[in-house]
């Protein structure tokens, strides 16, 4: 009996304004590593926090999550001071990253966390974060795509023109949505596709939202995290999107030089469903097509469900 297929890199995603997968060449694998990845706005930072206060349950976090937890395809920051950062640390790493699984090498001694999250709920919440650039980030991610000769859109006059382009415009040639990032759905099918792999978890944005305590558990059993009991309701105190919010500042310190009204602008609202006063029936057609062009049936349901994965 064949064993089954590992995932191979095959796609080079660059020359973007915001994602560079190249900056993976810095990055040294280490035993026990645990990678999160979503495409964007699906629970990336609320991940990264959950890690946090797993690895330090008594709630002492040595520094910001997003300065332990570096997004390392990201493209603007400084690649060597990343990577030199990185490389400091002494304790257990968990770095973020937006790459789909066709974008980067597969590393078998790390943990990879894939989050998901229904694409009419991701896009709701990227129109809140693709509208709040600050002028110095504006500036920053204009500068890149002109590098590019390319395209790259900060001025939707609404958020049904984001959408009707976000549904069926591409940046990258073999997607077919995402436009002007990348697809969100072609992202949760290159990772689903490997659903069988042993050291690939998925985790739900909707499961989180209604079992905060039973995901955190699975996710704990999953990295071989021990859990504190004493310590488990301080730390789901501080998981809690309240919390969070009150607390950006030691989350994600950058986050007013990325955006106007920082970390308010940043977390909006952590819920979902918006996306049902605002998409008519026209606007979701678009969404129909773009998923069944996109993604398997079991992965589409997954997305807009969540709930247990079976390889």
């Amino acid at each position: 009996m064949s064993e089954p297929a590992l995932p191979q890199k095959t796609r080079e995603y660059n020359d973007h304004p915001v994602i560079d997968g190249t900056r993976w060449r810095v990055y040294g694998p280490r035993e026990g590593d645990i990678i999160i990845t979503t495409s964007y706005k699906a629970g990336t930072t609320w991940m990264q926090t959950i890690v946090a206060n797993l690895l330090h349950q008594d709630g002492n976090i040595p520094a910001a999550v997003s300065e332990l937890s570096p997004w390392l395809d990201m493209a603007l920051p400084p690649l060597d001071m990343v990577a030199e950062g990185l490389e400091a640390q002494t304790g257990r790493r968990f770095i973020k990253t937006h790459l789909p699984l066709d974008g980067m090498d597969y590393y078998p001694n790390a943990k990879y966390v894939f989050v998901g999250r229904d694409p009419r709920d991701v896009f709701m919440s990227m129109w809140n974060h693709h509208n709040k650039y600050s002028d110095g980030m504006r500036g920053a991610l204009q500068s890149r795509a002109e590098e590019f000769g390319r395209e790259f859109e900060l001025d939707f006059k609404d958020i049904k023109a984001m959408w009707k382009r976000w549904s069926s415009e591409s940046y990258f040639d073999w997607e077919s949505d995402g436009y002007p990032y990348w697809s969100h759905l072609h992202h949760a099918q290159t990772w689903w596709d490997y659903r069988h792999v042993p050291n690939i978890a998925f985790v739900h944005f909707a499961d989180l939202l209604s079992d905060p305590e039973k995901e955190v558990r699975r996710l704990a059993a999953y990295l071989d995290i021990a859990i504190d009991e004493a310590q488990l309701p301080g730390l789901l105190e501080r998981i809690s999107f309240g919390e969070m919010k009150s607390n950006f500042k030691n989350i994600m310190s950058e986050a007013g030089d990325i955006w106007r009204g920082g970390g308010d602008a940043f977390m909006n609202k952590g819920t979902n469903g918006r996306w049902r006063d605002i998409l008519d029936a026209d606007d979701l057609k678009l969404y129909e097509t773009a998923v069944a062009r996109a993604l398997s049936p079991d992965c589409a349901h997954w997305l807009e469900h969540g709930g247990a994965v079976s390889s």
